[in-house]
């Protein structure tokens, strides 16, 4: 194996090679980062290639009270013109933790504190274009907070939704949030909410 091959590899042992980043420059900053990266690939070509770089990660929590009801938040989405469901979530900041920055935007979003709060999936939202993960979690119990709705662009709106009125707007196709369509994949596969 080549000097150029080992820094390539992705992982020991493996013969799938990844691209070797040799500089990078932000392109935009505004609401989210767009950072231009300038790559060797293991043929040893050289391209750039963007890579949305906006949070060092994001959380959304799925908040399930007593008697199988899910409190949602409304909102709208610009870039598709559409008001939407989807669950409290939100941008993690440096040195925070995936758990506490998802119980801060579930106060900040609902006006709840997740009390009892579980992780559920970690994964990523757009692996071709955004470097940062999503962390889901699951909260079963909640206190009464206070939200914190200073952001003009961020209009929540809390719902409280029987799990049956979800599923059914699911099979509707009327929910388009992929977090959320995950978060109730996984609350059933762990056993927290029956099957869709």
């Amino acid at each position: 194996m080549t000097m150029r091959e080992n820094r390539l590899a992705t992982k020991p042992g493996t013969d799938e090679p990844g691209w070797l980043t040799t500089g990078e420059r932000v392109v935009y900053q505004g609401r989210m980062t767009v950072v231009e990266r300038n790559v060797e690939l293991p043929d040893g070509s050289r391209t750039r290639f963007e890579v949305d770089t906006s949070a060092p990660f994001a959380v959304a929590v799925l908040i399930v009270l007593p008697g199988d009801e899910i409190v949602l938040t409304r909102q709208y989405r610009y870039p598709i013109d559409q008001w939407i469901y989807d669950l409290p979530a939100g941008g993690g900041n440096l040195g925070e933790s995936p758990i506490d920055a998802a119980i801060r935007e579930c106060e900040e979003e609902t006006g709840l504190v997740a009390g009892s709060i579980e992780p559920l999936l970690t994964f990523s939202p757009n692996p071709g274009r955004s470097s940062w993960l999503v962390h889901l979690f699951i909260a079963t119990a909640v206190d009464e907070g206070t939200a914190d709705l200073s952001d003009p662009a961020e209009q929540v709106r809390v719902v409280r939704m029987p799990l049956a009125e979800l599923d059914a707007l699911i099979r509707a196709g009327g929910i388009v949030d992929p977090t959320l369509l995950i978060a109730r994949t996984m609350a059933t596969a762990r056993g927290h909410l029956p099957s869709l």
